[in-house]
Formats: structure tokens, sequence, C-alpha cells
């Protein structure tokens, strides 16, 4: 078994819109009740390569199984050093390391960018969830819960908020030659293609 983690591109989003059209309809991960069209899963992709953000793939002997993401957190500008992520493996390939693969992957892209802290909100966020046994099992920590928040198949889900430190987190003012802060100052460079 082999898996390898590599930047998403747009020829993996048919695939990409499978997986979490899965999640949409038989988990409680996502809040959304009906499944985003390709073409709406595009639009998002489009928007995050826009900001440069960390979007990556993850396969297993070669197919394509999982994907993450990182993106803003909240749009008013001091959050701009926070970003949250989403993680996403087919049913077929879970327990088998995909997860944790993309999640760490993930951080240390985010990481390389200059962010300050990663947020994980999760959907159906009780202590069982297996995307808050990732979470932990990177590093995060707990750091709030909404109760009752979601209603999704038949039941009241609680929000769960789990946080990681990177670059420092809140010990050391920002660096001011990371991505977030030269974008906030009009100074990063549009990406080119």
């Amino acid at each position: 078994m082999s898996i390898e983690v590599r930047p998403a591109h747009i020829g993996d989003l048919e695939v990409i819109t499978a997986i979490y059209a899965d999640a949409v309809l038989h988990g409680t991960a996502s809040y959304e009740l009906e499944p985003p069209t390709l073409q709406e899963m595009e639009s998002r992709y489009a928007a995050l390569a826009a900001g440069d953000f960390p979007y990556l793939v993850a396969e297993l002997d070669g197919r394509l199984v999982g994907y993450a993401y990182a993106g803003p957190f909240r749009p008013r500008p001091a959050y701009r050093f926070i970003v949250e992520n989403s993680v996403y493996v087919e049913p077929e390939a879970k327990g088998q390391g995909v997860g944790i693969a993309l999640l760490r992957k993930l951080v240390a892209e985010a990481e390389a960018l200059g962010f300050r802290q990663m947020i994980a909100v999760i959907g159906d966020g009780s202590p069982e969830s297996p995307s808050v046994r990732l979470h932990l099992r990177a590093g995060f920590r707990h750091c709030g819960q909404l109760q009752g928040s979601g209603y999704k198949q038949g039941r009241w889900l609680d929000t769960t908020f789990m946080q990681l430190p990177m670059n420092g987190g809140s010990s050391t003012p920002p660096d001011g030659c990371s991505m977030p802060e030269r974008r906030f100052r009009g100074t990063l460079r549009p990406r080119l293609g």
C-alpha cells in the first residue's frame, strides 16, 4: 500500500466531487444537505487556487481516494493568519492512513506559507467522531463547541472547533514576509496560469 499526497489540479475535481457527495449524503461531517455540482466544486477550487491556498489530493496505489484543503477562516483582515481545513476520504480508503497523510502535508504547506493557526470546524464533533480522532492524532486541541448547532439525518449535531498553532502560534509577532501578510499589504504577486 502506497499513499502519495500531491497538489490537486482541475482534472481531479470529478473524483473530488464524488468523494464529497458521498460525505454530504451519508455523513454528518459536512452540514451541506445537497451535494454541490461539479461546476460549484470547480468554482470553490478556483477561489482557493486564486488565493494560493493549499489544496491536496491523496492517491492510494495510484487511485485518487481523498483530498484536503486550507482556506480562509473568516474574511476580516485580522483573521489573515488563520486557515480552516477540510479533509475528506472515500469510504473504501478510510482507516488506511490517508486522512493523516493529507492532514500532515496540509499543515506543513500552511506552515510554509506563514500561517499561525489552523482551525478544524467539525460537524458531528462527538468524541468518537473519526474527524475528531484524526485531528487529535495530528496535534490539534479542542477549543470550543456549539451544541445542537446542526440538524441532519434526523438528529441534532454538535459542531466542534479544534485548533493547531503553527510557526509559534500567538507567542510571537507575525512574519512580515509571510504569504498572509504580503497579501494583506498587496505585495503578493498574482499566481500565473
